[in-house]
């Protein structure tokens, strides 16, 4: 324990100085701004004492006063840009006590035995991590003042503008996933760690240098944000240059202010030790595994979705069936049942499913950009649905836009099609590879059609409210700032030839359901899947790439012969 001690000592004792030399940066900032009137004052209280008379001394005396009220004007406007800017705030799904009483009891025994001070509050990511931020900074506590409307239970009425009073402890922000992957045991020693900083926090001078830090930090960000309204257009040059002095402060802070949160967790950590250390380890590999299987859900299954106007409604319940899917592949079963049968984590809500939805939303609108309520063209999709509602939805929208740019080109029907189809509009899988088997100009061609589709498809979809707005989401994303949406785009644009080739397998795919008894599936690692009689069929990407890329259909009409799919058959479109 005295190793323990020593190394959390050392921790917050560098956390501490680096946190002194953020002040004192603060401190001479304020100097400088004062220098100049310092001088006119002893300028004139010299001349008020008859050591400097002369116009002389008058001239300089006013030349200096001048100086002064400029430089006093600049530094207040930076002082109020300070204050009055919105740091970043992760957007989070609140966790009230009423909602997560045992979680809450969960966070506050562990704080307990940690010997820290409780986080003041719990909030929800739709994301593989957890972290204390803080959320005491005027600015954000002016914003939570504006969105609580509750009347306080001692029946008096807060008067409007009224300040309220700061709490020092941060807000604990816990990733969802966490809650339904991991078992209670595992998720303590998971926030061992991270509760524990909750001790470095309470710190009144790293405090202060991380509201100073932050506010900077706002500072910058709202000077280089767009200017919105007449107002702030005027106000545009000036907010610039106060801009510029907030980044030069920030800059000469950035390498403190590093160092003083590697102190804090390197504290933190060190405390954390004494609290189910041996659990920590084995729950570190479920945090990476977590990771692995969220990260998978998010690009492979919810993406699509997203894309069509749906957005699954339990993502994190969706992320225990990939990974279960995942260790059943991998063949690590072993002692897997024995772990799910313990309690899940998620079991400390009072409705998991409430909150699973609500963090499902927010997935949704920070990884793609959806709106923030449900509607016709955004609704709620449960897994069961999924088939249904997005991948047959998903293959027969893009067969249909690769028949449309097809006749846009003049393509003619397949050849010995007969007689019933003998024209250009009818959908047969046929006469998208007797095209593409034709040359590699048509496929060029082809590739750029469902660019241009594409990009006029998306371009009239419904644009989401940008995080700001004012929205539905509002509480949730306003605090983020004016950054457009969606925050964190899952997958970089795809190319002309990713896109076709996207669209090629979605027509193979209604071919195999309309004239094969083919389904369409879910698979939790790969997400939308081909299903013949129950079972995945040979995988398809590499023959549609020979067609695509090569012009080569040789591959694909060997998997469609296995399958038994009917290429010159009409398929049902959207």
């Amino acid at each position: 324990m005295s190793g323990t001690g020593t190394g959390e000592e050392l921790g917050a004792q560098a956390a501490r100085a680096r946190a002194l030399v953020l002040l004192r940066i603060r401190s001479r900032a304020t100097a400088v701004a004062l220098l100049p009137a310092a001088f006119a004052v002893v300028l004139f209280a010299a001349g008020a004492q008859g050591f400097a008379e002369g116009s002389g001394w008058d001239a300089v005396r006013w030349a200096v006063t001048a100086c002064a009220v400029v430089v006093l004007l600049v530094a207040a406007a930076v002082a109020i840009a300070v204050v009055r800017a919105k740091p970043a705030v992760s957007p989070t799904i609140p966790l009230s006590e009423e909602s997560a009483p045992d979680l809450y009891r969960l966070v506050r025994d562990l704080a307990e035995r940690l010997d820290v001070p409780a986080p003041s509050a719990i909030a929800l990511t739709p994301d593989c991590d957890s972290w204390l931020e803080d959320r005491t900074h005027p600015a954000a506590d002016r914003e939570a003042a504006n969105r609580d409307r509750s009347v306080p239970a001692d029946g008096s009425v807060r008067r409007p503008g009224r300040r309220r009073r700061v709490q020092a402890a941060p807000v604990l922000v816990i990733g969802s996933p966490f809650l339904w992957w991991m078992r209670v045991a595992e998720l303590r020693a998971v926030l061992a760690p991270v509760v524990a900083g909750t001790g470095p926090s309470a710190h009144p001078d790293i405090a202060a240098a991380r509201r100073f830090v932050r506010g900077l930090d706002g500072a910058v960000a709202d000077a280089a944000a767009p200017a919105k309204g007449p107002l702030r257009k005027v106000l545009r040059l000036p907010g610039r240059f106060v801009g510029r002095i907030a980044r030069l402060l920030l800059r000469s802070c950035r390498g403190h202010a590093t160092e003083m949160e590697r102190g804090v967790a390197a504290a933190a950590s060190t405390r954390a030790q004494a609290v189910d250390y041996g659990l920590r380890v084995v729950a570190q590999e479920q945090v990476g595994l977590a990771y692995a299987g969220w990260d998978r859900l998010l690009t492979r299954v919810a993406l699509p979705a997203w894309r069509m106007g749906r957005w699954p409604a339990r993502l994190d319940a969706g992320v225990v069936s990939a990974l279960t899917e995942l260790s059943r592949r991998d063949r690590l079963a072993e002692g897997f049942t024995t772990r799910l049968g313990e309690r899940p984590a998620c079991d400390l809500l009072e409705e998991p499913g409430a909150a699973d939805e609500a963090a499902s939303l927010l997935a949704a609108r920070l990884f793609h950009g959806g709106p923030a309520e449900t509607g016709p063209d955004w609704a709620p999709v449960d897994w069961q649905q999924y088939p249904e509602e997005v991948v047959d939805r998903k293959w027969r929208t893009e067969a249909a836009r690769l028949h449309r740019v097809l006749d846009g080109m003049g393509v003619p029907p397949a050849s010995g099609t007969g007689s019933d189809t003998a024209c250009a509009g009818v959908p047969t899988l046929a006469r998208v590879v007797e095209h593409l088997a034709a040359g590699q100009d048509g496929g060029e061609e082809l590739a750029a059609g469902i660019s241009a589709a594409v990009a006029r498809d998306e371009a009239q979809a419904p644009q989401p409210v940008s995080a700001g707005a004012g929205d539905a989401g509002g509480d949730v994303l306003d605090l983020w700032g004016p950054d457009p949406l969606p925050l964190f785009p899952l997958q970089p644009p795809r190319t002309g030839t990713e896109l076709l080739a996207d669209h090629v397998a979605a027509m193979v795919c209604c071919a195999a359901v309309d004239t094969a008894g083919a389904a369409p599936g879910l698979d939790w690692l790969d997400g939308p899947a081909l299903l013949v009689d129950g079972e995945r069929p040979a995988d398809l990407g590499s023959p549609v790439l020979s067609l695509v890329e090569d012009g080569d259909a040789g591959p694909l009409r060997s998997w469609l012969a296995s399958v038994g799919v009917r290429t010159d058959k009409p398929v049902r479109l959207v």
